[in-house]
């Protein structure tokens, strides 16, 4: 099953589980010190929560799309090619508590968009180091103006 994932940073992970268990009526399906995701079957729809700074609003991470095989995933990565937008692939590679194959592109405003697999369970919230995590790598251009694109990060 696809399924769109909008992952939030939120400044008081307890607090944001407690109301949106209230929301969805369902308790997270996975729940880690400062990490919460509910993954919901209708609406199809992944919500992740990531611990932020306290003294910051909830504010958007990034969105993607959750999908079933590692074929997916390079279909989608060939797709995007051929519509000429940079993307960046990462294999094996671990986040939120997830062992995963992904895609990275960044619209327009430079927002980060994933579309990705999850292969494994993984012990650890962050990518492996050189790497980083929730924001995704920086495609190597800009499609529109040729330069590079910053990459977001945890902290």
């Amino acid at each position: 099953m696809s399924r769109v994932q909008l992952a939030l940073r939120v400044p008081d992970p307890a607090a944001s589980v407690a109301f949106y268990t209230k929301l969805f009526g369902t308790e997270p399906a996975e729940l880690r010190d400062g990490y919460a995701n509910f993954a919901l079957a209708e609406p199809p729809l992944k919500l992740v929560l990531v611990e932020g700074a306290e003294n910051e609003d909830s504010r958007l991470d990034h969105l993607c799309v959750e999908i079933d095989t590692t074929e997916a995933v390079h279909a989608a990565t060939a797709r995007l090619g051929e519509a000429d937008l940079p993307t960046a692939e990462e294999n094996d590679t671990t986040c939120c508590y997830a062992l995963q194959d992904e895609v990275w592109v960044h619209g327009p405003g430079r927002e980060p968009r994933e579309v990705y697999v999850v292969d494994a369970d993984a012990d650890t919230l962050p990518k492996q180091q050189g790497s980083t995590c929730c924001a995704g790598p920086a495609p190597t251009t800009d499609s529109e103006a040729g330069e590079p694109v910053a990459a977001g990060g945890c902290r």
